[in-house]
């Protein structure tokens, strides 16, 4: 496969060998790389179309217009840590898309983001990224335009990065639950997925709930007293979830990809943890005697939603104390807390499209950025210090919420003034949870995307990387009707 030309110059500018036209805001920044030239390169190529599939079930009308990747649903890479991957991507979908890997350090010209990193490929069109694999974990992609609509009928991919220090752990399994739901009628068919109701609110919400595509919650059968690592992730637009065991042998060991010390899910508040739209988690599960069952519940509905059912089968294993099992320490930059500059943010409702920054200088390359129609919602009700992301018929690019410096340390306090709840992700960065006003007996953690409640403010912490990066709400609707803005890092 030829890699494209574009693809040998976001290399060549990731590795710090270009720079871009100054401008009022200072040089745009450079798309640095998060791996060393001699890394190992995988060439893949990638594609997005629709396809027809039976999510109602097997025995039910099967729903068209679904979206893939590759052509299969809840597509799953593994690759090694250290390895560079040269994606080259096709857009075999009748509408513009772009792909974003979400958590993942990549150069921000490999972002996905339009128009801040790249315009939005077309339909038939295709576009060529650079993603550096340098922190181990459970990561995913997906579209950034249209996200709301691509996304809600299935466009997205896993992608699990392989530490292998980890294969010698000892764990007997790995299960991965992806809570997807889908917003179908009777017969299969799509109902509509943004609607002004939901995109106000709390976010509009499957008509069927589906755990790794099957209406049939799964039945995964599992050593006896064995060791069962659960990667989780909330793969749907809306939906918020409090994941639970019904074990009290079951702790956390990694949020986000990024490991942490073992929490035993027994000393959380209600022994659940909160997880919203792109949110992962690793747990490790000691499986009880043969012929018992750990069920896995959403514990956020009026009845607990069961996800999946661990079938302990006799393996010959004997019973031992449940010790959780440790991962290798997270590599990702971590800030200076104590010489972090402080910013703070607001959250809030909207009553139309604003922007009560400057604007972007006009000789700024980035001052004729349109946003695409086909990427955003037509109303804006949703805002970060009271400057919304462009939606309807005012599609300018926003200013920058802050110019940040390379190099150095920010906490940013994240207050939540809204009603509804809101994961907030910040792209390219991994950041460290450093405290919550509601949330108090959680220890600090690291994570991309961080749950605002109602009236609660978060405080995170990060060591800022050069580019221009997103800030949002992974709510879909929140995002496409105004909940994102942007840094730029130089």
């Amino acid at each position: 496969m030829k890699i494209s030309r574009r693809a040998v110059l976001l290399g060549a500018t990731a590795a710090g060998a270009a720079s871009f036209a100054p401008s009022a805001l200072g040089r745009m920044p450079l798309s640095r790389d998060t791996l060393p030239k001699s890394a190992p390169v995988r060439r893949l190529t990638l594609s997005a179309a629709e396809m027809e599939v039976p999510l109602l079930g097997p025995d039910k009308p099967k729903t068209s217009g679904f979206c893939a990747y590759n052509g299969t649903p809840f597509l799953t890479w593994r690759v090694p840590v250290g390895t560079r991957l040269l994606v080259d991507f096709e857009n075999r979908l009748p509408n513009p898309t772009t792909v974003h890997w979400h958590g993942i350090r990549v150069p921000y010209l490999s972002d996905g983001v339009a128009p801040l990193t790249q315009q939005p490929i077309p339909a038939g069109g295709r576009f060529s990224y650079d993603v550096p694999l340098p922190d181990p974990g459970f990561y995913f992609f997906h579209p950034h335009c249209d996200e709301t609509g691509q996304v809600g009928r299935g466009l997205f991919a896993l992608l699990l990065v392989d530490d292998p220090a980890e294969a010698r752990l000892g764990f007997d399994l790995e299960h991965i639950i992806a809570v997807k739901d889908w917003r179908l009628d009777a017969d299969g068919r799509w109902l509509p997925i943004f609607t002004d109701e939901g995109a106000s609110t709390a976010g509009t919400f499957g008509t069927v709930r589906a755990t790794n595509g099957s209406v049939i919650p799964p039945r995964v059968e599992a050593p006896a007293y064995g060791d069962v690592r659960l990667r989780v992730i909330v793969a749907d637009s809306t939906r918020t979830i409090e994941f639970g065991c019904e074990t009290g042998d079951a702790a956390i060991i990694a949020v986000d990809g990024q490991a942490l010390t073992p929490l035993p899910l027994s000393k959380l508040p209600d022994e659940v943890w909160r997880m919203g739209p792109a949110m992962r988690l690793d747990v490790h599960v000691r499986m009880p005697g043969p012929g018992e069952e750990v069920k896995i519940f959403d514990y956020r509905t009026a009845e607990p939603y069961l996800l999946t059912t661990l079938v302990a089968v006799d393996k010959g294993k004997k019973q031992t104390p449940f010790k959780p099992i440790a991962l290798p320490a997270a590599k990702a930059p971590l800030p200076d807390v104590r010489r972090a500059k402080k910013l703070d943010f607001i959250v809030q409702t909207s009553a139309g499209a604003t922007a009560i920054a400057p604007p972007l200088p006009p000789e700024d390359p980035l001052a004729k950025a349109l946003i695409d129609s086909f990427c955003v919602g037509d109303k804006t009700f949703w805002a970060i210090n009271r400057t919304s992301w462009g939606a309807g018929a005012d599609l300018r690019l926003p200013p920058p919420l802050d110019i940040l410096k390379d190099g150095d340390s920010y906490r940013l306090t994240i207050t939540n003034v809204t009603k509804h709840v809101h994961p907030m992700h910040l792209h390219g960065h991994v950041f460290r949870v450093l405290s919550s006003t509601r949330k108090t007996s959680i220890p600090p953690y690291l994570a991309d995307t961080v749950m605002t409640e109602p009236n609660e403010t978060v405080e995170i912490a990060f060591k800022a990387n050069s580019g221009d990066w997103v800030f949002h709400c992974h709510i879909l609707e929140h995002m496409d009707a105004g909940l994102m803005g942007w840094f730029r890092v130089a």
